[in-house]
């Protein structure tokens, strides 16, 4: 990119310290790092090596030490949202590169090569590598509204070779073997005995030492000295892979092939300064004016099969010659480079050609050079047809799928890759989830949003118990969306302790805590497909599990006193539902739920903007809270008085008396059974006033009747005007037969009869609400007080016979 004016370059990425690979089975898309093995772990701070011993105890060491990264992007998120997107971006570099991706180097290096840890580490690594890439790209494209293809393809370029030189590190200093006054020691050694001696050599070698001398003469070096030749070359292709043409030239002049230093300058462009300057006092000329030359030569070197494979890649990386070039690059970042490498060399020549700055070199170029059209398009069609089985299957990585749309800024066919992945049978690794969470909702900046992604990251979250970080990923939901998914995760959560916690974090993310709520009751309220019908089977009237759950969600109504209405409204819903199916005790779970004073905070909450007349919702739902307390008071004052008569005292069984101590002994459990059955008696009584005064409260409810609305100034519900009316049909008819059988029971027979007159009361109009079979039983059992009066000298309705 150096040959490119400096305003056009962007700056190398910051160096990070180097990462031995091993053989997992993710590392199979990272290319051979040329310090394989080497376990010099010096860069190591003593705080990582400490945090590594300890996670080398977990059964997991890798997700052990990765599993910080998921609350550490979410709060550098929220903390850099609202600022300039780069920061951010920066900001999950430094996540990576400092905390996580080193400890997992030291661990794998510790631990040897656990296939986990390995395969966790190589996740983040590529994870960085995106994420440089993303903030190389996009800074241009969106800062700078940059689209020139050259600048992108050499942004690409760098981006790849920065990767390789963290990689490398200080692979230079490293081979210091190299280092040596003469170029092929080896070789001038055995001339000059040669000379002395005045003999030949069974094996044949070069006669003469310049740098041309092996290929002229068609003779070899001495076998060590082609050894270190070899091993130079790879390590030469290697520095110019990463970038460091410069150590290069460096590692050439220290190893006596200054000639061959020389060979790497010659790219730069010509510029004499002197001919438009002016002045008089004459600067230094820069480049090679004889460019055109040397690049045709170094073409030619790429062609020539009897030079060293990487000695051809590298003039072959010079020249733009691809076909050497790809010949050592084994993985699919060497591949992507090579096709970059030449792309940019052809459109900086083609900008020279257009700018006439090369109208000499045009000759000496070679014409399928100059006839290629490279596009990123197609070298990215080229590698999915790549002969190497490796490229191959590296190009279906996903990171490198990503990597691939956001270089090629089809962000479309991203989002069609990703809807692919996530319908897929094989569930994604949670960490590329997050990455690829976090990448869209940088793109939502730019106008893309993907649902999916988001929703399948927040599920995986609550599958890890994250609670903590949900809220604020549904928060960057649209909001329909969002409440729908809150709402489906507090389902999930159950321990009461968390729930005030949960309702604060999606407060704090923006979301509609009340429309949330509501959700969650309303969903788990209609999980079931009870009917308000009348039921002839015996029903199951004890709390089930499910029941349980009805009971307990109301619970999130409760944290909230401005949701009181809201916990009003719902709790009767479930209550009619319970009553419908006789679920007294979980209808009265239910009502405990409601804090006494609900009624009292909701006139509180209207009357404090303002408003003295409630809504006629809130007043329709406080009558019929009212309603259903009726209703549960004078059940249970029936269940009272039910216990109560069933637990008679027993009379006594008197004992032979045969003897002074028994008759007393009868005497004495005979008045004891006499004092308990007048308790017993009195009690009864006022268990039967009390049952026969709370179920009136119920049928002959003021107002219009018991589960009426007073207000019909409210919007209509059409199903909670049907089941108020079922359960006047189902209720109302059982709480009188229940007064019924207790007023017959303790033989009140004329009140009984008089209850047939409230029945049949056109004021009250009570009859509607009975079938005419339960008509029919009612009647039958008037029947029975009817006789039983005649038995005692009354006349068939309670009173008295005249003479």
């Amino acid at each position: 990119s150096s040959i490119l004016p400096p305003g056009g370059r962007t700056p190398r990425y910051t160096h990070t310290p180097r990462n031995n690979l091993d053989d997992s089975e993710w590392t199979t898309s990272i290319y051979t790092s040329p310090v394989m093995g080497l376990e010099n772990t010096s860069f190591f701070t003593n705080d990582i090596t400490n945090l590594s011993s300890a996670l080398l105890k977990e059964d997991d060491p890798g997700e052990a030490a990765a599993a910080s990264l998921f609350p550490d992007f979410l709060a550098s998120f929220l903390k850099h949202s609202s600022s300039a997107v780069f920061d951010l971006f920066v900001t999950y570099l430094l996540i990576m590169t400092i905390s996580q991706v080193d400890v997992l180097q030291s661990v794998v290096l510790r631990a040897g090569q656990n296939s986990k840890t390995a395969g966790v580490r190589w996740l983040l690594q590529q994870e960085n590598c995106s994420w440089r890439l993303i903030t190389s790209l996009y800074r241009d494209r969106v800062q700078l509204a940059l689209e020139d293809d050259i600048m992108i393809d050499i942004l690409v370029v760098d981006w790849l070779e920065s990767i390789a030189k963290d990689q490398i590190g200080d692979f230079s200093d490293n081979i210091e073997y190299y280092a040596k006054n003469v170029c092929w020691e080896n070789t001038l050694h055995a001339l000059k005995l040669r000379r002395k001696s005045g003999t030949g050599f069974t094996v044949p070698l070069v006669t003469e030492l310049d740098p041309d001398a092996p290929l002229r003469q068609q003779r070899p070096l001495a076998d060590l000295d082609r050894e270190d030749d070899a091993r130079l070359m790879k390590n030469l292709f290697t520095l110019i892979r990463a970038g460091m043409t410069e150590e290069a030239q460096r590692l050439c002049k220290r190893c006596g092939q200054a000639w061959r230093a020389a060979t790497l300058e010659g790219w730069k462009l010509y510029h004499d300064p002197n001919l438009t300057s002016g002045s008089i006092e004459l600067q230094p000329v820069e480049g090679n004016p004889q460019r055109g030359i040397w690049k045709a030569c170094c073409w030619r070197m790429a062609e020539e099969e009897q030079l060293n494979r990487y000695e051809r890649a590298i003039y072959a990386s010079l020249s733009g010659n691809l076909k050497p070039l790809l010949a050592v690059c084994e993985s699919w970042e060497d591949c992507v480079w090579a096709y970059f490498r030449v792309m940019v060399d052809s459109l900086v020549e083609k900008d020279l050609m257009s700018s006439g700055m090369a109208h000499q070199e045009v000759e000496t170029l070679s014409r399928e050079y100059l006839e290629a059209n490279w596009t990123m398009e197609k070298v990215f069609e080229e590698l999915q047809a790549s002969e190497s089985k490796r490229v191959l299957e590296e190009t279906k990585e996903h990171y490198h799928v990503i990597q691939k749309f956001v270089i090629l800024g089809d962000l479309d066919g991203l989002m069609e890759e990703f809807s692919d992945w996530l319908t897929a049978s094989k569930p994604l690794p949670s960490h590329l989830l997050r990455f690829m969470t976090h990448l869209l909702l940088f793109f939502r900046s730019l106008g893309l949003v993907c649902v999916d992604v988001l929703k399948a990251y927040i599920s995986f979250l609550i599958r890890d118990q994250q609670t903590d970080l949900v809220a604020s990923y549904v928060g960057q939901l649209p909001a329909e969306i969002a409440t729908a998914q809150y709402g489906a995760f507090l389902e999930t959560v159950t321990q009461p302790e968390l729930r005030p916690q949960c309702l604060r974090l999606a407060t704090d993310a923006g979301l509609d805590v009340a429309a949330i709520t509501k959700l969650v009751v309303e969903t788990v309220r209609e999980r079931d497909d009870a009917e308000f019908t009348h039921h002839n089977q015996t029903l199951e009237t004890g709390t089930t599990k499910d029941d349980q759950r009805k009971i307990d969600v109301i619970d999130w109504l409760l944290f909230d006193p401005a949701h009181r209405a809201e916990a009003l409204k719902q709790s009767n819903a479930i209550m009619r539902k319970f009553l419908a199916l006789q679920k007294h005790d979980a209808a009265k779970a239910v009502f405990s739920k409601v804090p006494e004073d609900s009624m009292k905070e909701i006139c509180s909450q209207w009357a404090g903007i303002g408003q003295t007349t409630l809504p006629a919702e809130d007043d329709n739902a406080i009558r019929e809270h009212l309603c259903i307390r009726a209703y549960l008071e004078a059940h249970e004052a029936f269940t009272d008085w039910f216990s109560h008569s069933s637990s008679a005292p027993q009379k006594p069984i008197p004992a032979p008396e045969a003897k002074f101590t028994e008759r007393v002994a009868n005497e004495m459990r005979e008045k004891e059974y006499q004092a308990s059955l007048s308790a017993w008696s009195c009690r009864l009584d006022v268990l039967t006033e009390d049952v026969k005064e709370r179920i009136y409260n119920v049928l002959l409810f003021v107002d219009g009747g018991w589960m009426v609305d007073n207000r019909e100034d409210s919007e209509q519900e059409t199903e909670r005007s049907h089941q108020m009316a079922a359960l006047r049909s189902l209720c109302l008819p059982r709480l009188s037969f229940l007064l019924l059988s207790v007023l017959q029971s303790s033989s009140r027979h004329q009140e009984a009869l008089r209850l047939a007159d409230i029945i049949s009361s056109d004021q009250h109009r009570l009859y509607q609400v009975f079938s005419k079979e339960e008509l029919r039983r009612f009647l039958q059992k008037l029947r029975e007080s009817s006789l039983s009066l005649l038995d005692h000298g009354f006349d068939p309705l309670g009173y008295e016979l005249q003479p």
